[in-house]
This record gives structure tokens, sequence and C-alpha cells, in this order.
């Protein structure tokens, strides 16, 4: 049996609530995400960005695909984007549509600021300390 869009979009909450802010364990991100890229992603942005947040400001849910529209935001404290931790704080818009299956995330696509973040980090190295 399929999960409702209703159940859907309260798994993603559910998940997004129990990532965002705190350490991303393997144990924790196997325990909602089966997508091995989304684990990949989320293992590199966490080594650059650790306990970084992503913040919904909106969740729509059809079917078993629930979109987030939010805010991703995490201080720099590892290499990114092959810029050294600056320490800066940053910040930039997002848009994740995730499919659910079994209570696991599936499949995800990402429309994500990159040029942006990777800007306030070269802000960040620039700046007279």
């Amino acid at each position: 049996m399929s999960s409702t869009s209703d159940e859907c979009k309260q798994f993603v909450g559910q998940y997004l609530q129990a990532l965002s802010g705190h350490r991303k364990t393997p144990e924790l991100v196997d325990r909602f995400v089966a997508d091995p890229h989304l684990r990949t992603h989320i293992q590199e942005v966490e080594g650059a960005f650790p306990e970084y947040e992503l913040i919904a400001e909106d969740l729509i849910a059809e079917g078993d695909r629930v979109a987030m529209r939010g805010l991703f935001r995490g201080v720099h404290r590892g290499p990114f984007a092959g810029i050294p931790a600056t320490g800066a704080s940053v910040s930039a818009p997002l848009m994740i549509v995730y499919r659910i299956s079994h209570n696991r995330i599936v499949e995800h696509w990402m429309q994500f600021d990159g040029a942006g973040l990777v800007a306030q980090l070269q802000r960040a190295v620039a700046a007279p300390a």
C-alpha cells in the first residue's frame, strides 16, 4: 500500500526536523534516505557545513512526491568548492522535490543557488581579518 500525499508531507517534515541543525550521522540519514546520491550529497555538505540547516518555507505534496522551497543555512567549517574553511555563516535558497516510498526518500531533484553560496565564501576569503 502506498502512502498518501499527507503522509509523505508529514514524513518529509519529520526528516527535515531530525536532520536540520543536527549532526547527520550515517545511521540517522539511513533512517530517512534510500537514495544513494542524496546520502552522498548530505555527507559532503555536512563535511563542509557541520550541522547545517534546511529550513522549509513551503512543503507541497502530491502523490508520492513532496516539493520543498526553503533555505540552506550553515557555517563553513570544511573545504567546499575548493575553498578552505572560512568560518563564515552562509545561506542560499533552494528547491527540492523528494519521492517517497516505504517511508524513505528514494529519489530527489534539487535546484540550489550554488553560485550565490560560493560568492559568499569568496567574499569571506577576501575580507580583511
